[in-house]
């Protein structure tokens, strides 16, 4: 990695670049008010345009796209610029929610693996904050086997032709295009048989539905495609070729769970329920600040949070210079998820019963903070479901990178349509 990067026309070092991003910053993007931070709400279609409006700024000043190639809308700088310039914008209104997974998984997806019309066309798009990417590839009854896929794609009059369903959609409905999984080949095994498209969500032949959850939250669609007609241009990478670009989809998104991708605009919570709790704050709050046990407990929980920032720095580095192989980025997955749920475990185990219990004092902020533990606790297992479920990032982690034996699986190399799905 080196310490100055080479344009056209200039070479900057990384400390020039960061005294003009924290000039430009306090010019032109808004601060934020520490007691009263912005709140994007990734449910609400006003969160998407307000980030797509922070996106066209950024770019606009020259700092959009830090890590994309300027061939394709970026700055075509290394990571130690984009780290520069997250230290510098951390008091700033940026729009994160475009991260996960517009950039972090999607645009990186297509760089790696896009044609040359996909990649200046649709990442130069998201980088001036134009259009959001999103993923459609769980399904209704795929589970965790993502190359278990029934959505087909047959090939019909020189086009392909979708229909079928996805599920858990994140922020589809405020989508521009999709990163859509279906199956092409029957007569080969599972993980041979698919293609990658890169689906337009506007397109007839689309239906899309919200799902609410049992926090109220919207966040996450339904579609089914009923003979959805995509064009040779819409395939990413290869025909039957989907599942290396799934896999590098899922590697990206495994790094961007974990808060590891270069590719990031900006860093930092969303909103008040991305923020890690304040254990002190909760102690005190309910009268516990001198309380040996929960002393115990936030500083396990303020450790682990530590730890999870030092792993993020290493496995990067690691996986740059070859030490660890690009799986190692699910390491970064696991620890978040299980850092999460200790950080809403140990956030609940302090507030007690004021964190479930309304007790009508709904003008004492401090209160109305606790309850807020109680609902963040219902949404504490997202951290694990993301990019694969906890189970799979430790299979991941056993077989390829820890060279384990993998486990037996009865439809290896069998024909998947001779494969037994849910039938009676």
């Amino acid at each position: 990695m080196t310490d100055t990067v080479a344009s056209t026309d200039t070479a900057e070092s990384v400390a020039d670049f960061a005294d003009r991003a924290r000039a430009w910053l306090a010019a032109n993007m808004p601060r934020i008010d520490p007691a009263h931070p912005p709140c994007s709400v990734r449910a609400e279609q006003a969160s998407w345009d307000r980030a797509k409006e922070l996106q066209q700024r950024l770019y606009q000043g020259g700092f959009a796209g830090i890590c994309f190639p300027r061939e394709y809308g970026g700055l075509g700088l290394d990571y130690s610029y984009q780290k520069a310039f997250d230290a510098e914008c951390r008091h700033y209104e940026m729009p994160l929610i475009l991260n996960v997974p517009t950039f972090t998984i999607c645009a990186a997806t297509i760089l790696d693996m896009g044609s040359e019309e996909q990649k200046r066309e649709r990442i130069s798009a998201a980088v001036r904050g134009e259009e959001i990417l999103v993923q459609l590839l769980s399904e209704p009854s795929g589970g965790s086997d993502l190359a278990g896929v029934i959505t087909r794609a047959d090939r019909r009059d020189g086009t392909w032709i979708v229909n079928g369903a996805k599920t858990w959609s994140t922020s589809a409905f405020a989508g521009d295009y999709g990163l859509l999984l279906a199956r092409t080949d029957w007569t080969v095994p599972k993980h041979e048989g698919l293609t990658m498209f890169l689906v337009p969500l506007n397109a007839p032949g689309i239906t899309m539905r919200r799902i609410k959850e049992v926090n109220g939250n919207e966040e996450f669609c339904e579609e089914f495609f009923d003979g959805l007609v995509l064009g040779d241009d819409a395939v990413v990478g290869e025909v039957n070729g989907g599942w290396e670009v799934a896999s590098r989809q899922l590697f990206h998104e495994r790094r961007a769970v974990g808060g590891g991708s270069e590719f990031a605009s900006g860093t930092g919570a969303e909103n008040a329920s991305e923020m890690p709790p304040d254990h002190v704050t909760l102690a005190e709050a309910t009268g516990q600040g001198d309380d040996p046990r929960i002393q115990d407990l936030a500083g396990r929980a303020l450790a682990r949070r530590i730890v999870k920032q030092q792993l993020i720095e290493h496995v990067a580095s690691a996986i740059g210079n070859g030490s660890l192989p690009p799986n190692a980025g699910t390491l970064i997955r696991l620890f978040h998820a299980e850092t999460t749920e200790l950080e809403i475990d140990t956030a609940l185990a302090i507030a007690g019963t004021a964190g479930v219990v309304d007790e009508g004092s709904a003008d004492d902020p401090a209160a109305s903070d606790l309850l807020d533990i109680g609902v963040r606790y219902l949404s504490r297992q997202t951290g694990s479901l993301g990019g694969g479920t906890s189970e799979m990032a430790r299979n991941v982690i056993a077989e390829r990178i820890l060279g384990f034996p993998r486990e037996p699986a009865a439809d290896r190399g069998v024909p998947f349509n001779q494969v037994k799905r849910n039938k009676t």
